[in-house]
């Protein structure tokens, strides 16, 4: 199978299911992978992302192929919510 045929092969469960392989050293059975199996599952998972991310996370592969890197800055703009009630809760030791 070449690139071309695995990334029309590839649907979005499938690339979950990868990116949680990568990710969990596992099979969402919980089946470990080897090596091997790992390195060609991350490979597919940079694969897809270069062909379809169209909205790129930190550290991920956008459309295009190009790595998307955020700074400490960019990433808390984008987990702030203005509207988002934070709780601190301090316990005595």
């Amino acid at each position: 199978m070449d690139i071309e045929q695995l990334l029309k092969a590839m649907t979005p469960e499938v690339y979950d299911r990868l990116c949680y392989a990568v990710e969990t050293g596992k099979w969402p059975d919980g089946t470990a992978l080897n090596q091997t199996q790992r390195d060609q599952a991350l490979q597919a998972v940079m694969l897809y992302q270069s062909r379809h991310n169209e909205q790129p996370q930190h550290m991920t592969v956008a459309k295009g192929g190009q790595v998307t890197f955020k700074s400490k800055a960019e990433l808390k703009r984008e987990f702030a919510k203005p509207d988002e009630v934070r709780i601190d809760v301090k316990t005595k030791h």
